[in-house]
C-alpha cells in the first residue's frame, strides 16, 4: 500500500464530481474556492492561521499512482479507463493565495483562495480542510494557552493523546508556531527541528527498591537534564525531601538539577509547599514543572491561586482541542468560469451564516497610521482599486450595515499572499522561528481587548460596498 501518497486523501464525491466534469468535457473550466470559517473557537477573539506547510508538500507531491488508479478501477461506478489516464496526468496547474502561517484571522474571511481548473480545485478540498483546520484549531489553542502563561516554559506533552500519529507530529508543530516552547515528540522535534523535553514515568520510580534510589540512578545517567516526578507516592512526605537529596549530591558533583515535576493532586498547594521546601533547603533555582490535563482555564485558575509553577506541560486538551474539536472550515466556490471570465456565484441558505459571499475577492488589514494597530480586515473585490490607491474607504457591519465610518489615514496590508502561480511554487517557506517572530508581530498589531481570554473584543470584519452590492444583488436574483 502506498501510504505515502495523498492523491486519495479525499471524499468520494469529489471523485465522482470530477468524472462527471470528464463527461461533460468540463473538466478545463476555472473555478474559484474561498476556505474561510463561520465560528471562532473556544470564544477567543480570534485564529492561528496554520497547516500552510502540509497544503504545499501535499500539493507539489499530487499525482496518481497505479495503486490509486488500480482501486479507483475496482469501484462501483466503473470509471472508464480514459477517466483514470487523465487522472494519471493530474498535477496541480492552478493558483493559490494564503494567509501565511501564523496569522491572525477571523471568521468570515477567505484565509486561502484557490484558482484553478474545476477537475483540481474539486479534488485538494478535502485535504487543504483536513490539514488547515485541525491545525489551525491546534494553533489557535495553544496561543490561548500563551496567553495566560505569556512568561511561562509550555512543554507540548500530547502524543499519546492524538488521534493517531499525524495529528500528534503536525499537532505539535501547530503548538510552537503559537508560541510552545518544547515538545516531547521526537519526531516532531527531527522534522521540524522543535525543542524536545522530557523527564521521566512514574514507572521508573516503581522500577526500583526505593524513590531515592529512583531518583539517585536517574541523575548518574543523566547528570545535566534532571527533572524528577515527585508524585509516585506522596509528593510532599517523600518525593521533594528525595528530590532535595538528590539535588544536594549533584551540588557535591558541581552540577544542579533542573526541575521537580508535579502530575497530580492539588497543584495549587503542592506547588507552593513544594517551593518552600526547596528554598529553605537553599535550592532556588531548581523550577517546579506541572502537568494532569492542564488547559489555559485551569492555568489560569492556578496562576490566580498563587500557584509556584514555572513550567507547563500541556497534553490531551491541547493536542485534541477537547473543548471545540473541530475548526468547522469551509470551501466554497464563489466564482466559475463562463466564455472565459469568472462569473461569481453565491450558496444562499436558511441559516444566514451559511450565506457565502460571492467573487473573487482579496483580503486586507486595515492598520491605523497613528496606532499601528489594526482598525478592521477589509473584504473588497479584486478588481476594486480604491486600497490600492489609498482612498478612504467606508467600514460597516454587514450585518448591521448602519454601523459605519469613513476611513483615511490607513496601510492597507494584504491578508493573501500567492503561494502557487501556474502550478509553480512561488512563496518560499518559512521556518518555524521566522514564523514564530512573525505571529508575535501579529498580536502586536493588536489592542489587548481583541487577544483577552475572556469576552474579547469582536474585531470588525467588513465587506466593501461592492462586495455587499453583489452579495444583496445575487441574493436578490435567486429568490425571485
Amino acid at each position: 500500500m502506498t501510504y505515502g501518497n495523498l492523491a486519495l486523501h479525499t471524499d468520494k464525491y469529489q471523485i465522482n464530481m470530477m468524472y462527471a466534469h470528464w463527461v461533460h468535457h468540463t473538466l478545463n473550466d476555472r473555478a474559484v474556492f474561498d476556505v474561510y470559517f463561520r465560528k471562532l473557537p473556544f470564544g477567543n477573539g480570534f485564529a492561528v492561521a496554520a497547516g500552510l506547510e502540509r497544503v504545499v508538500d501535499y500539493i507539489r507531491t499530487l499525482e496518481f499512482g497505479d495503486e490509486e488508479l488500480a482501486y479507483l478501477g475496482e469501484q462501483e461506478e466503473g470509471y472508464p479507463a480514459g477517466f483514470l489516464e487523465e487522472l494519471r496526468r493530474l498535477r496541480f496547474t492552478g493558483d493559490l493565495y494564503a494567509a501565511p502561517e501564523g496569522t491572525l484571522v477571523f471568521p468570515g474571511e477567505p484565509i486561502i483562495r484557490v484558482e484553478a481548473r474545476i477537475f483540481e480545485a474539486q479534488l485538494i478540498e478535502t485535504a487543504i480542510l483536513n490539514f488547515v483546520n485541525y491545525q489551525t484549531l491546534v494553533a489557535t489553542k495553544a496561543a490561548r494557552i500563551k496567553q495566560v502563561a505569556p512568561n511561562d516554559g509550555l512543554l507540548e506533552f500530547g502524543t499519546r493523546r492524538a488521534q493517531e500519529g499525524d495529528a500528534a507530529v503536525w499537532g505539535a508543530r501547530a503548538a510552537y508556531l503559537a508560541g510552545f516552547d518544547a515538545t516531547s515528540n521526537m519526531r516532531a522535534g527531527m522534522l521540524f527541528r522543535i525543542p524536545a523535553k522530557g523527564t521521566h514515568a512514574h514507572a521508573w520510580v516503581q522500577g526500583h527498591d526505593s524513590e531515592e534510589e529512583a531518583f539517585m540512578r536517574y541523575a548518574e545517567a543523566l547528570p545535566d537534564q534532571v527533572t524528577l516526578l515527585v508524585d509516585t507516592y506522596d509528593t510532599l512526605k517523600s518525593g521533594i525531601p528525595n528530590a532535595i537529596r538528590t539535588a544536594k549530591a549533584l551540588e557535591a558533583r558541581g552540577k544542579r538539577m533542573n526541575a521537580v515535576r508535579l502530575d497530580s493532586g492539588d497543584l495549587a498547594y503542592l506547588s507552593k509547599k513544594s517551593r518552600e521546601m526547596l528554598d529553605a533547603a537553599g535550592l532556588t533555582y531548581v523550577k517546579i514543572v506541572a502537568s494532569n490535563d492542564l488547559d489555559e482555564n485551569i492555568i489560569f485558575n492556578l496562576k490566580a491561586q498563587g500557584a509556584r509553577i514555572d513550567i507547563w506541560g500541556v497534553g490531551t486538551q491541547l493536542i485534541t482541542a477537547a473543548d471545540h474539536p473541530a475548526l468547522g472550515g469551509v470551501y466554497k466556490l464563489v466564482a466559475r468560469e463562463r466564455d472565459g471570465v469568472y462569473v461569481p456565484v453565491i450558496k444562499i441558505s436558511g441559516n444566514p451564516e451559511k450565506v457565502t459571499t460571492p467573487g473573487v475577492k482579496d483580503v486586507y488589514r486595515i492598520i491605523s497610521r497613528k496606532s499601528g494597530k489594526a482598525i478592521a480586515d477589509y473584504i473588497a473585490l479584486q478588481d476594486e482599486t480604491d486600497i490600492a490607491e489609498g482612498r478612504p474607504i467606508k467600514l460597516f457591519d454587514p450585518v448591521h450595515p448602519y454601523l459605519q465610518r469613513i476611513v483615511e489615514d490607513y496601510d492597507a496590508v494584504a491578508v493573501l499572499q500567492p503561494i502557487f502561480r501556474q502550478g509553480e511554487l512561488v512563496y518560499p517557506l518559512p521556518d518555524l522561528e521566522q514564523i514564530r517572530a512573525y505571529h508575535r508581530q501579529q498580536l502586536e498589531q493588536f489592542w489587548p481587548e481583541y487577544l483577552r481570554k475572556l469576552n474579547p473584543e469582536t474585531h470588525p470584519v467588513d465587506l466593501s460596498e461592492a462586495v455587499w452590492e453583489l452579495k444583496r444583488s445575487l441574493i436578490g436574483q435567486h429568490l425571485l
